[in-house]
């Protein structure tokens, strides 16, 4: 995917022409859903969130040495203007590929609010100003396991710090570090988070690594060449 972590620390275009995927092309069976632990009845009792993902925007806010912080699920209407202004921004717009009119980003997000749910967007807000933007997603039903030894509920995190003055100050690793414990605490048969940064964003994988995840492998994935980094459920507490 072209969603590189994308500086943690530093026309219109038709709705399904992006130059990526977002998503395998796989219908989620109940067989495959009772394979991966998702059972249908488990499904179902998840009324109002995604199944496969959770909820992030109905996750508890955690304190951080930034501020308070919290996930806010993305409501295109309310969010679209500054995604898209943040989307602009050269330094994220060299690792996202998204910059242009609104167009663009909103294709984005609606594939990801009009799919399956193994994709949720969110606003990061920090001390009640949002600030970040941020795709939780089930890395073990996304594309980026066909170039990686993926194990069932694998989670992952793409991450934008909107702000400028947000960048270069360790803003981005506090953050990593709160979501990526979020999304273990909320999600209990996620036992690693991963991410898969461009190897040339060398701030974005130093905040990475700041923030508690390991540098698995390079990995080359159809348009960049990846750094795998995974936070482990069992070391969490030791990095």
């Amino acid at each position: 995917m072209h969603q590189a972590d994308a500086h943690t620390e530093t026309g219109t275009v038709p709705p399904d022409v992006t130059g990526t995927e977002d998503t395998l092309e796989l219908r989620l069976t109940e067989e495959l859903l009772a394979l991966l632990g998702d059972s249908p009845a488990a499904v179902a009792a998840e009324a109002g969130a995604s199944a496969l993902v959770g909820d992030p925007g109905a996750w508890s806010p955690v304190p951080t040495p930034a501020g308070p912080f919290r996930l806010v699920a993305v409501e295109p209407e309310r969010d679209l203007p500054v995604i898209s202004r943040w989307m602009n921004d050269p330094a994220v717009a060299a690792f996202w590929e998204l910059a242009g009119p609104e167009a663009v980003t909103a294709a984005h997000l609606r594939r990801q609010l009009g799919g399956d749910g193994r994709s949720v967007p969110c606003l990061g807000v920090l001390g009640g100003t949002p600030m970040s933007y941020w795709e939780i997603y089930r890395a073990d039903l996304d594309p980026l396991a066909r170039h990686y030894p993926a194990r069932p509920h694998d989670m992952g995190v793409h991450l934008l710090i909107g702000a400028v003055g947000d960048r270069g100050r360790g803003v981005g690793s506090i953050l990593l570090r709160a979501v990526s414990d979020l999304v273990l605490g909320n999600r209990p048969l996620c036992g690693r988070v991963v991410a898969e940064p461009d190897l040339r964003n060398t701030p974005s994988v130093s905040a990475f690594l700041s923030a508690g995840f390991r540098f698995c492998a390079e990995v080359d994935l159809p348009d960049k060449r990846a750094a795998l980094m995974v936070r482990d459920r069992a070391h969490r507490e030791h990095l």
